[in-house]
């Protein structure tokens, strides 16, 4: 166990980080908000903390605050300028957003590091350190599905103008989403950085958007654990590819185009159908048989039958 655990540590570490990443586009998702900002909060957060680190020697967990803090910033900025915007709409101005901040970084010159980008970012963190923040994450997202947060965020996904009327500030919860997408962004893009040591705009591409998509479809959009099971299965599938060499482009995308035609609803998705299904079919077992009669004698006695049918004895009517 120690030996495997020694070879993948680099997988491990990156599954936790992947895991932060998908829950950057996942929580906008499940605010009703069709947003992949965290793509770019993701380099905000790791160009930050790469400039923090190697230019102005800052503490490495210090660096990363500052990076998922201006993330969080300049998505808050973002929800400002984007907030007429809607569905299609505003998928492609936040994809225009993620590119820009790509540019930005092979435009950058001494500060980024122009298309080369930074290298030698020296961090101690460790393995113990980004399971802590992984941990501390799920549980706040996981707790935000439930009690009166969650049934605030399911109306105003379900239906904006209902909870509008019902006193429910849409714009405002629209804004928390691309703030706690930026925060969890630019956590997970300093967090790569420090456990890569480096960041070049190549890792900021429109590659990272379509990775952020096909993990949300896969795991499902509609809880934490599908950004769970996206990141798991993303992170390990070119490893276990592998046997196929230079086919391993096309066994990921037939896993995707499967997962799209047969889990519409990704992983979560149909497994929680397969459970409200099972759960309702055992209700149904249990429930008694209406038409059945029910357990007891085969008629009245004599002394119980009905007054208006029983027939008088001649000795009775005297």
């Amino acid at each position: 166990m120690s030996l495997w655990y020694d070879e993948h540590l680099v997988l491990i570490q990156a599954t936790m980080v992947s895991v932060l990443f998908a829950l950057s586009i996942q929580v906008p998702l499940r605010f009703g908000v069709f947003s992949f900002a965290g793509v770019g909060s993701y380099g905000i957060g790791a160009y930050a903390t790469a400039i923090l680190v190697t230019r102005y020697e800052y503490p490495v967990f210090g660096a990363l605050a500052a990076g998922a803090l201006a993330a969080a910033l300049i998505g808050y900025g973002l929800a400002w300028l984007l907030q007429r915007l809607s569905g299609l709409y505003l998928a492609m101005a936040t994809v225009a957003f993620d590119l820009l901040v790509s540019v930005l970084a092979v435009n950058g010159g001494e500060v980024t590091g122009g298309a080369t980008g930074l290298f030698g970012v020296v961090a101690d963190v460790t393995t113990l350190h980004i399971f802590l923040v992984t941990v501390v994450v799920l549980a706040v997202v996981a707790a935000s599905e439930h009690g009166r947060l969650g049934r605030k965020i399911a109306v105003v996904r379900e239906d904006p103008e209902l909870s509008a009327a019902l006193g429910i500030e849409v714009h405002r919860v629209r804004r928390a989403a691309f703030v706690a997408s930026g925060t969890l962004g630019g956590l997970a893009g300093g967090l790569n950085t420090a456990i890569t040591t480096t960041i070049a705009p190549g890792n900021i591409d429109f590659a990272l958007i379509v990775l952020a998509v096909t993990m949300i479809v896969v795991g499902g959009a509609s809880s934490w654990k599908g950004a769970v099971i996206g990141a798991f299965v993303f992170t390990w599938l070119p490893t276990v590819l592998a046997f196929v060499g230079d086919w391993k482009g096309v066994g990921y995308g037939i896993v995707v185009a499967a997962v799209a035609i047969w889990l519409p609803g990704g992983v979560v998705g149909v497994t929680g159908d397969a459970l409200r299904k099972l759960t309702s079919r055992r209700r149904t077992a249990r429930l008694p048989d209406r038409e059945s009669p029910a357990p007891g004698p085969a008629g009245p006695s004599r002394d119980e039958a009905p007054q208006g049918n029983r027939k008088t004895h001649p000795q009775e009517q005297t």
